[in-house]
């Protein structure tokens, strides 16, 4: 059996979540590894078990990333795009129905900041935030590690613990808000687990599930907003 077609028979046992899995150089044969979906969402995106890639980069040298559309056809979405440029690998993408494969390699694509697609750790809140800053203000912020799904992160947000060695320090309470200054969010939690940027009076952000925007500051966020802070590195 090729490596198509054990990618293949994977994505039909996934199906109808999405399958993952990683294409490796074994002495110079290539192998399909399967991988874990670990997203909670894994009818719409995947995300691979960090201990699978592991085992897979000791079993082989990792040459490409496979994963299925068990709905669209096989053509690489936003977030597959940006992850793809993450990853510096070429990606194969296969629907499991149409049995039709899609191609993908990195070509210097970035994300819109406006209408992107939502993806945990590869176009979410402070990718915005990252992006913003470099497209605008030519900033380079850190780019701190997540955790693996967006349930662990949402536990034990990180966006505090991160910020003052991000550049940022806590606006005191009679300071008014100026463009690129964030808002730290509390979205349906007890936790700051979201952060937007203040612009121009309204709030660019990214939340789960919905394309990044520009909304009106509301009293709705403005309740949500537990912290604002601003650059000052």
């Amino acid at each position: 059996m090729n490596w198509k077609d054990a990618a293949l028979a994977h994505a039909k046992d996934q199906d109808p979540k999405e399958s993952c899995g990683l294409l490796l150089n074994i002495k110079g044969k290539e192998r399909y590894f399967p991988c874990r979906n670990l997203s909670m969402t894994a009818y719409q995106c995947f995300i691979i078990d960090p201990e699978d890639y592991i085992k897979a980069d000791n079993t082989g040298d990792i040459i490409a990333v496979v994963h299925s559309h068990p709905v669209t056809p096989p053509v690489a979405s936003q977030s597959d795009k940006v992850a793809c440029e993450q990853s510096g690998l070429v990606w194969h993408i296969v629907n499991p129905k149409t049995e039709s494969w899609g191609y993908l390699e990195p070509t210097g694509y970035k994300a819109p900041i406006l209408g992107r697609e939502w993806a945990w750790g590869v176009t979410d809140c402070y990718t915005l935030v990252r992006d913003w800053y470099k497209e605008k203000l030519n900033i380079d912020l850190i780019d701190w590690h997540r955790p693996t799904t967006l349930e662990e992160f949402n536990k034990n947000p990180m966006f505090e613990k991160c910020a003052e060695e991000t550049g940022f320090r806590e606006l005191n309470p009679d300071e008014k808000l100026i463009n690129g200054d964030l808002l730290f969010m509390s979205i349906l939690s007890n936790n700051l687990n979201h952060v937007g940027i203040f612009v121009d009076g309204d709030v660019l952000h990214h939340l789960t599930d919905r394309l990044s925007c520009i909304e009106p500051y509301s009293e709705w966020l403005l309740k949500c907003t537990g912290k604002r802070l601003r650059y000052v590195a």
